[in-house]
C-alpha cells in the first residue's frame, strides 16, 4: 500500500552526473530510475530533471510525475522546484540508491511521520540520503558533501536506520557500487553494471 507521502527525487543529466563513479551515462540513468521505481512502490514520486531521456523514462513508471528543470542549479534548488505545498508530508530522496528496497523506505517514512523533520544518514554517517518534513512544516534541505550535520542543524531528527539498510547505501564511487551490488541492485542497474562491482557478489533483485 502506498503511503500518503510525496517523495521528490532530483536526477542529474546522465552524461554529467556521477563523475567520481566514472560510470557510463546508461548506468547513471539506470541507478536513478531504479531509485525512482523503488520509491514509487511506496509513495507518490516527483522527479526533477533537465535530462529529456531521463524525464521520459521516469514518466513511464507508474505513480511518477516529472518536473522539467530548465537549467540545473544544484540538488537543493531542484528539490525545491518539485516540492509540493506544505499541507502534505514530503520527502526528498537522492537518486543514487540502486539497491533501494521499497520496504526500507516505507519503514523510514513511517518513523518520520512522528517528527517535524527527519533525516537518514548515508552509510558513511556524514551525508544524507533522505530528508523529510511532515504536513504543515516548511521545507528546508541542505544536501551536498557532509550534509548530515547541516540537516541536524536545521532541526532534523536523525532516524535510527540500520547501516545495512538499502536506504543508506548511496553510490558515488566504484567501491560503493560494489557494496550496493552486494545488497542486490535493481534490474536496470544490473543491466548496465560490469566489472568489479558485480564480481564482488552483486545480484539481481526485482524493483
Amino acid at each position: 500500500m502506498s503511503l500518503d507521502w510525496t517523495v521528490v527525487v532530483p536526477l542529474k543529466a546522465a552524461a554529467s552526473g556521477k563523475s567520481r563513479l566514472g560510470a557510463s551515462a546508461e548506468l547513471v540513468r539506470a541507478i536513478g530510475l531504479d531509485t525512482v521505481a523503488a520509491a514509487a512502490a511506496v509513495a507518490r514520486v516527483v522527479v526533477v530533471t533537465a535530462d529529456p531521456r531521463t524525464a521520459a523514462d521516469a514518466a513511464a513508471i507508474s505513480g511518477v510525475t516529472v518536473v522539467a528543470e530548465e537549467e540545473p542549479h544544484g540538488l537543493n534548488a531542484a528539490i525545491a522546484l518539485g516540492m509540493p505545498a506544505v499541507d502534505v508530508p514530503r520527502a526528498a530522496l537522492l537518486g543514487d540508491l540502486p539497491a533501494l528496497r521499497p520496504e526500507d523506505l516505507r519503514r523510514a517514512l513511517h518513523a518520520a511521520a512522528s517528527v517535524d523533520r527527519a533525516v537518514v544518514a548515508d552509510a558513511e554517517g556524514t551525508g544524507s540520503t533522505l530528508v523529510t518534513a511532515r504536513a504543515g512544516v516548511a521545507w528546508e534541505s541542505a544536501f551536498g558533501e557532509s550534509s548530515l550535520a547541516r540537516h541536524l542543524a536545521l532541526g532534523c531528527v536523525r532516524l535510527d536506520v540500520s547501516k545495512q539498510s538499502t536506504l543508506r547505501r548511496d553510490v558515488d564511487t566504484m567501491a560503493q557500487l560494489a557494496e550496493a551490488a552486494a545488497l542486490g541492485l535493481g534490474p536496470r542497474s544490473v543491466r548496465f553494471s560490469t566489472g568489479s562491482a558485480l564480481s564482488q557478489g552483486g545480484h539481481h533483485r526485482e524493483a
